[in-house]
């Protein structure tokens, strides 16, 4: 069981610094005892801090967040080293104590008092620095790069680039125009191969009946020439 009347968290304040940026952090602070506890929060630079709230009164075995803002900063200090530190006090008050009743005064070291103070230092981070991977050279000497931005990205599609949805939706409107007239022309050239071929059989067929035509004639004409010279014999 700790000895402290109040428990603070995090030991260190831990600000994200940036140029020009507000940064924050919170601490916690809890009441370990079982009587009410008044607490001031002060620091070495009070114009460059705001603390909310900077007073106030704890209940038994309770907890309060306080919030602890720098304002933007136009320098960085030196190695990002602080010197700044920040006093937290807390002392024993009477029960139903409120924030509004507490003054300077409670706060003074006196024998008799339950008086307790932290002291806590001020840590600076920088932001992480992201870098961006160079790129990977290829044997040729060119180079590759592991990103691309969205807005470059482009398509290539029979060596045109296109760099826009809507344009190679009209290549690709194009190209289905392109195939369905080329269709009609292979239906139209297949009609007339069947019309052709039609012509061709009437052709061949009227050729054929003129060949059977001709070849009876002649038949005719050969037997009444035989029946000339059988009748001639006869008659000799």
């Amino acid at each position: 069981m700790t000895n402290e009347i109040v428990t603070i968290q995090p030991g260190e304040l831990t600000f994200l610094f940036e140029l020009k940026k507000q940064s924050s952090c919170s601490l916690q602070l809890v009441n370990n005892m079982d009587f009410d506890v008044a607490f001031k929060v002060k620091t070495t630079s009070p114009k460059k801090y705001c603390v909310r709230p900077n007073t106030g009164v704890l209940p038994p075995q309770s907890t309060c967040d306080v919030t602890v803002t720098m304002q933007a900063q136009k320098e960085a200090p030196s190695d990002m080293q602080c010197k700044d530190k920040f006093l937290v006090q807390s002392v024993m008050v009477p029960a139903g104590t409120a924030a509004k009743d507490i003054t300077p005064d409670m706060f003074n070291k006196e024998s008799g008092k339950i008086y307790e103070e932290h002291k806590l230092r001020v840590v600076y981070v920088s932001p992480v620095q992201t870098t961006s991977p160079e790129p990977q050279s290829l044997e040729d000497g060119s180079t590759v790069k592991d990103s691309v931005d969205n807005e470059s990205q482009s398509v290539s599609v029979d060596n045109v680039v296109l760099k826009d949805p809507s344009e190679l939706k009209a290549k690709l409107s194009e190209a289905m125009a392109a195939i369905s007239n080329l269709t009609e022309e292979r239906n139209a050239v297949l009609r007339q191969k069947q019309q052709l071929q039609q012509e061709m059989a009437v052709v061949k067929r009227m050729h054929q009946g003129r060949t059977k035509m001709g070849f009876s004639f002649l038949f005719v004409c050969f037997i009444g020439l035989v029946g000339i010279v059988v009748g001639y014999f006869f008659h000799s």
